[in-house]
């Protein structure tokens, strides 16, 4: 049995993960501000005497005893990281250096979860780890695309500098169960709107794509890569390379829905990159990991979530 922290454990991808190493056999110390994790999230897990919640946001340092440390902790949608860009800035690279300072005294592996946004607006297709990115640096998008590149960039020195255990993984679209039906992120709200018979929204003609992995994919992908080789620390991408178009996905979602609601254009936000496919060619061939679960299946079991919360 390890005990394991999680940031962010509350949250949509955190939750899962904490589901999974509890499910493993380990003592789990949730830590979360609540400011986009909710308890809802982990209530279930309440029960399990290896469970532990700690309300404290990462940008205050904490002194825990802790076997590996997972963070996640940081507004992951546009909608919650433009609403405080500054406090989003502060808490991927604030976050960074507090988690490398405690994994640092305690001499213990530490995983980052970083983004494909660091690629952003890409000019290579699909992106491969050794992408430098095309990022706006003064956009609307940069509290958290640069400040994901800036945590990487302080996970690396800790570890030329310090001999520190890390393990960063770059996150593609990822959707499940636990998503907030508000944090603007397309497959959540293509659901939530069809569910209500709303018009559903798409940004531009609906030509760019992304790539959309199921939670529970990408949680091994993580677990993998924290139980790696210590001498392979990433970046790894982490996503799955099946590539759509956004109209492609709205019309999925009204077939897999049976809803009566329209598509509706409006402009593209800026910034907004269009294409999004992670090259996992590493991740095949380091952590023997690709995603397993087609798109349809993982859809089935959201849109079966949101019915659910919709209907509360």
């Amino acid at each position: 049995m390890k005990r394991i922290m999680v940031t962010g454990g509350a949250g949509f991808l955190g939750s899962h993960l904490c589901e999974r190493l509890l499910n493993e056999g380990n003592e789990v110390i949730c830590l979360d501000n609540f400011y986009t994790g909710r308890k809802e999230n982990v209530v279930h897990l309440m029960s399990n005497h290896f469970f532990e919640i700690l309300r404290h946001d990462v940008c205050f340092p904490i002194y825990v005893e802790v076997d590996e440390i997972y963070n996640l902790a940081c507004p992951a949608s546009p909608v919650h990281y433009q609403f405080d860009p500054v406090q989003t800035t502060k808490t991927s690279v604030h976050g960074a250096i507090n988690m490398l300072g405690l994994a640092k005294r305690l001499k213990i592996k530490i995983l980052q979860a970083s983004t494909s946004e660091v690629y952003g607006d890409p000019t290579i297709h699909p992106q491969p780890e050794s992408y430098w990115g095309n990022v706006n640096t003064i956009g609307i998008r940069a509290c958290y695309d640069e400040g994901k590149r800036c945590a990487e960039t302080l996970f690396f020195d800790y570890n030329r500098q310090h001999n520190l255990n890390i393990k960063v993984a770059r996150i593609f679209n990822t959707y499940g169960p636990r998503m907030l039906k508000n944090d603007g992120r397309v497959v959540s709200n293509f659901i939530v709107q069809a569910l209500r018979g709303d018009d559903i929204t798409v940004y531009g003609a609906g030509n760019q794509t992304r790539s959309f992995c199921y939670v529970d994919d990408l949680v091994d992908g993580f677990v993998r890569l924290m139980n790696s080789p210590d001498d392979f620390t990433g970046p790894v991408n982490l996503g799955n390379p099946g590539e759509f178009t956004i109209l492609e996905l709205a019309e999925k979602i009204i077939q897999l829905t049976g809803s009566k609601s329209e598509i509706v254009y409006k402009p593209l936000p800026p910034d907004d990159p269009t294409q999004r496919q992670p090259d996992i060619t590493l991740a095949k061939k380091v952590l023997n990991w690709e995603p397993g679960i087609p798109l349809e299946e993982g859809l089935v079991k959201t849109i079966a979530f949101f019915e659910s919360l919709l209907n509360q």
